[in-house]
């Protein structure tokens, strides 16, 4: 993996009550991460909006952060998404408001259409600040997929760049893996050892992602392996949730079939009742 795999920074940003908070934390991460800034506007442009953006922009442009603002009316998907492409947008920032009708809606008909067709990695903020909260736990998934080397990879070039302390790796398990069932004392033994087998064969390849990434991006921090069983998707936003993770960091969806959609799994779970700030690797 490249050193800098976030190079351009956007977010869509709207006149709402959050819109400080919005810039200051996608100015603050482009500065971090050493990543150009691109503010998109589903709207026309007007003096007053530039300078609105600007006003907020000013401290971090004044500490030398590349920043370009985009005004373009139209659909707030379609807009967000070819902007994204036209401006090779490495990390896409949605942030949405915490009140609980209006991030539903949002989560719902924004987000996630979004997030199912951007061919970017993608940000959800959900508790946008105006100062920096330290971000000091990262949970990342650990399932086995061809995507997670890199999900893991790019969750620990983050933490490294936010100086966060802890990064758990969940490897969820579905319970179809034991292939027991317990109906007495000597199926629940089984069932035990079989669970065993199955979390040291889990630990051991994520080990061997974690021995594969750069030095500097893992040191200083204190690295968990933590295998669950349960439901893909829902288990980790659980655990997320009850760890108290400032972030969680996960794979991109696969390409969803119909009955996808209909039935939510894995990343669905998530944008449906989003634990914390989410980031999603493309």
């Amino acid at each position: 993996m490249s050193q800098g795999p976030f190079k351009t920074i956007g977010i869509g940003v709207t006149f709402s009550p959050n819109l400080k908070a919005n810039i200051n934390e996608a100015a603050r991460l482009s500065s971090m991460l050493n990543a150009k800034l691109v503010l998109i506007h589903v709207g026309e442009k007007s003096k007053d909006k530039e300078n609105q953006f600007y006003n907020i922009l000013e401290p971090f442009i004044k500490k030398n952060l590349d920043v370009q603002i985009v005004f373009q009316s139209g659909n707030p998907v379609e807009v967000i998404l070819s902007t994204s492409e036209e401006r090779q947008i490495d990390l896409l920032i949605l942030g949405a408001l915490q009140r609980e009708n209006f991030l539903k809606y949002y989560v719902g008909s924004i987000a996630r259409k979004i997030t199912r067709q951007a061919k970017c990695s993608i940000l959800l903020l959900i508790k946008p600040s105006i100062e920096r909260v330290p971000c000091e736990h990262i949970v990342v998934n650990g399932l086995k997929d061809p995507k997670t080397k890199q999900t893991i990879a790019s969750a620990f070039y983050v933490a490294n760049a936010l100086k966060a302390g802890k990064v758990t790796i969940v490897e969820e398990i579905t319970q179809d893996e034991l292939a027991i069932k317990v109906e007495d004392d000597k199926s629940l033994r089984m069932s035990t050892i079989v669970k065993e087998r199955i979390k040291l064969r889990e630990n051991a390849r994520v080990k061997v992602i974690i021995e594969n990434i750069p030095e500097n991006h893992t040191k200083d921090i204190v690295i968990k392996s933590q295998p669950i069983f349960g439901k893909k998707g829902y288990s980790i936003g659980h655990y997320a949730q009850i760890a108290r993770a400032d972030l969680l960091v996960m794979n991109s969806p696969s390409k969803m079939t119909f009955w996808d959609r209909l039935f939510p799994h894995d990343i669905e779970h998530i944008l449906t009742e989003l634990p914390t700030d989410v980031l999603i690797i493309q």
